[in-house]
C-alpha cells in the first residue's frame, strides 16, 4: 500500500535562505515592540533607547524567530516529511529562547512545551484562523456549484424518506387527502381553497 509520503516527494527546503528572511522579520516586529516599550516609559530616554533600553526585546523576537524557521526546515531536510512535528520541534526551540530571559531550567521547558503545542496544534488544523486553505487550481465558481449541487436531493426521495404530512406536501397532496377521508369517514372534502369574503 502506497503511503502519502510515497505519493507526493519530499522537496529539500532552503533552510539558511528562510532562516535569514524570518529572522529580519521577526527583528523588525521586535523593533517596533521595543519603541512601543520606549514610547511608554516614564522617563524620557530618547530615541537610542529603543536599543539601550529595551533593545533586549529586539533580540529575543529575532532569535526566536530565526530559531523556529531554522529548526523547523532543518527538521523538515533530515526527516524528508514535511509536518506537523517539525513545526512542534521548532515551537520547542523557539520558545526555549524565550524561556532563556526567565533563566530557570523549568521556564525553558515550560515555555518550549507551550509554545511547541501552541504552534503544532494550530499547523495541524490547518494552519489558518479562517478555516482550512482552499484549493489554488479548483475555479471558485466551480466549486462553489459542486458544493451546492452535492447535497440536493430530489422531491422524490425526500417524499420516499419522510412522508407527506406535518407541512411537507407532494404535488397533488389535496386530491389524495380527500381521497382518503372520503374512504375512511365518507366526508366529502374540497381539495381547492374555500375563497375569502
Amino acid at each position: 500500500m502506497a503511503s502519502h509520503h510515497d505519493a507526493h516527494p519530499y522537496h529539500p527546503k532552503d533552510t539558511i535562505g528562510a532562516t535569514m528572511k524570518t529572522t529580519m522579520l521577526t527583528g523588525g516586529v521586535g523593533l517596533f515592540a521595543s519603541a512601543v516599550q520606549n514610547t511608554l516609559a516614564r522617563k524620557n530616554v530618547g530615541p537610542w533607547g529603543i536599543f539601550v533600553r529595551s533593545g533586549g526585546t529586539i533580540g529575543v523576537f529575532a532569535a526566536m524567530g530565526g530559531t523556529y524557521e531554522f529548526v523547523k526546515n532543518a527538521s523538515a531536510n533530515l526527516r524528508e516529511k514535511d509536518d506537523h512535528w517539525n513545526v512542534a520541534l521548532g515551537g520547542f526551540f523557539s520558545g526555549a529562547v524565550l524561556g532563556l530571559r526567565a533563566r530557570t531550567f523549568p521556564a525553558i521547558l515550560g515555555y518550549g512545551a507551550a509554545l511547541a503545542t501552541a504552534m503544532a496544534g494550530f499547523d495541524f488544523t490547518g494552519g489558518s484562523l479562517f478555516g482550512s486553505k482552499k484549493s489554488t487550481d479548483v475555479d471558485e465558481f466551480d466549486r462553489r456549484t459542486q458544493l451546492r449541487t452535492a447535497y440536493q436531493t430530489s422531491v422524490e426521495q425526500t417524499f420516499a424518506e419522510l412522508g407527506e404530512g406535518r407541512g411537507i406536501t407532494a404535488p397533488g397532496y389535496a386530491e389524495r387527502r380527500a381521497e382518503r377521508l372520503k374512504e375512511k369517514y365518507g366526508y366529502e372534502v374540497p381539495t381547492s381553497a374555500v375563497p375569502a369574503s
